[in-house]
């Protein structure tokens, strides 16, 4: 492989490590949890919280689609790129401003809901890059490494945090010292700095994508007018039924991705107030979790280019469905609905397992669903798939937050709230038995005479 190609490669791949820490740090094991304080109560605080992520959702839902649709239109996609990474530099910045039991919770709600945004468009236009880095058939190991390069950077800076910064309820941090930097931990701006840290993360590491990230001249994308492409996107979605595998692929990450992204924006704050975690504990969860999905996504990338994605998208279902199950009967007395003794360790031994499994099987199945969209979509039109694809993803993505505030709010117990997770991840899994491996015709045939 020459050395542009490869530098190519793993400049599109410092696009994951850039991002992740939005996902590992806001989304799951810092901010989420810290949200509670926010608030002054748990209950309320998974409400808004899953409130606020329908609202983000909806949003990305009706957009992904369009914005995919023009990009394709004007034949680039870096200056997409440019732009949503600012949103999602400003909307991360925003988020020191939440102090505990603060009055401006809406504002620290929208300043989360632009970045929020801002990551996933940006990740809307690099994964439409995916199919110009290398053959079909190494497609599954770059997308892989990808995913295990961009966990290892939220590890990383998830130890950062809390070493460093993230406070406990004694002030201090997991190293047993203040805050670094002289920040007060009465105000809790160890904890909150995780918003600015985010953001100059993602300023810092960006750099080598937008040094080596190139746009291929060779297969730039003809320019048509606007109206042209948005009526291509409208004959695309009503002719999705005539592609029964492709539509049932987007039926089916629609509803297994959003029972994904319901354990990982859920996880942190159902500890705080099932197991009555620390955000320190919940941070060394974090750890297990995003070295879990490091290691898993790198080996579920092989596993992808030996067996090809789908064996190892319904092999992470399952694994996550058991672990749906698991944490629906876990409490600080009962494992499995079996009690045991107070103040055993086992409920919070358990709680780690399940995260070393929510991030190894969250790893592979996000890995393995990006090369499986590039074989079901169009070639001549990735960014618009890569949109739909989205659009799949954010459809119905107010359903696990609603549904979790719903059954949170009906039943008063935070641990039965996440139930309806078990249900999406086993309606997930019976639509995968439509999708064909290789995709459906139209996008076989697109692949075979773009490669004759």
């Amino acid at each position: 492989m020459a050395d542009a190609a490869r530098k190519r490669i793993w400049g599109w791949m410092a696009f994951d490590w850039a991002s992740q820490p939005y996902n590992t740090l806001l989304l799951t094991f810092i901010f989420a949890p810290y949200f509670a304080t926010v608030v002054g109560d748990g209950a309320q605080a998974q409400v808004l919280w899953g409130t606020a992520l329908t609202v983000s959702g909806l949003t990305i839902a009706v957009l992904a689609p369009i914005l995919g649709a023009l990009a394709d239109t004007a034949g680039r996609r870096m200056p997409w790129i440019v732009l949503f990474s600012a949103l999602y530099v400003v909307g991360a910045s925003g988020l020191w401003w939440a102090v505990p039991e603060a009055q401006n919770v809406t504002l620290v709600l929208a300043a989360f809901g632009i970045g929020l945004i801002g990551m996933e468009f940006a990740t809307i236009f690099t994964n439409a890059l995916l199919p110009t880095l290398g053959p079909r058939s190494a497609l599954g190991g770059i997308s892989g490494t990808g995913w295990a390069v961009g966990y290892s950077g939220g590890v990383v800076s998830l130890v950062i945090m809390l070493l460093f910064l993230a406070e406990n309820y004694a002030g201090l941090t997991f190293l047993g010292r203040p805050p670094a930097f002289g920040l007060d931990p009465d105000a809790r701006e160890g904890t909150r700095a995780v918003g600015p840290l985010v953001a100059l993360w993602y300023l810092v590491f960006m750099v080598p994508f937008f040094i080596w990230v190139r746009e291929d001249a060779t297969r730039a994308l003809p320019r048509v007018p606007v109206r042209q492409s948005l009526r291509a996107l409208g004959t695309t979605i009503r002719r999705l039924p005539e592609d029964p595998s492709l539509a049932a692929y987007l039926g089916s990450s629609m509803l297994y991705r959003d029972a994904l992204n319901g354990m990982y924006t859920f996880g942190g704050i159902y500890a705080f107030g099932v197991l009555g975690w620390s955000v320190v504990d919940i941070g060394v969860f974090g750890i297990i979790a995003a070295v879990s999905g490091a290691i898993f996504a790198w080996l579920g990338g092989k596993a992808d280019d030996r067996f090809g994605p789908k064996p190892v998208i319904a092999a992470s279902i399952w694994m996550l469905t058991g672990v749906g199950v698991v944490i629906v009967t876990l409490s600080e007395t009962a494992v499995l609905g079996i009690p045991v003794a107070p103040g055993s360790p086992v409920p919070d031994i358990a709680f780690y397992i399940c995260g070393g499994v929510i991030g190894g099987a969250g790893g592979a199945l996000q890995s393995a669903s990006r090369t499986m969209m590039v074989r079901q979509a169009n070639p001549a039109r990735m960014t618009e798939g890569f949109g739909l694809y989205a659009l799949a993803g954010k459809a119905t993505s107010f359903l696990a937050p609603a549904l979790i505030a719903l059954a949170t709010d009906l039943t008063g117990s935070q641990r039965l709230g996440v139930s309806p997770l078990i249900i999406l991840f086993a309606a997930g899994l019976v639509l995968l038995r439509w999708v064909k491996p290789n995709g459906g015709r139209a996008a076989q045939w697109s692949h075979a005479s773009s490669s004759a």
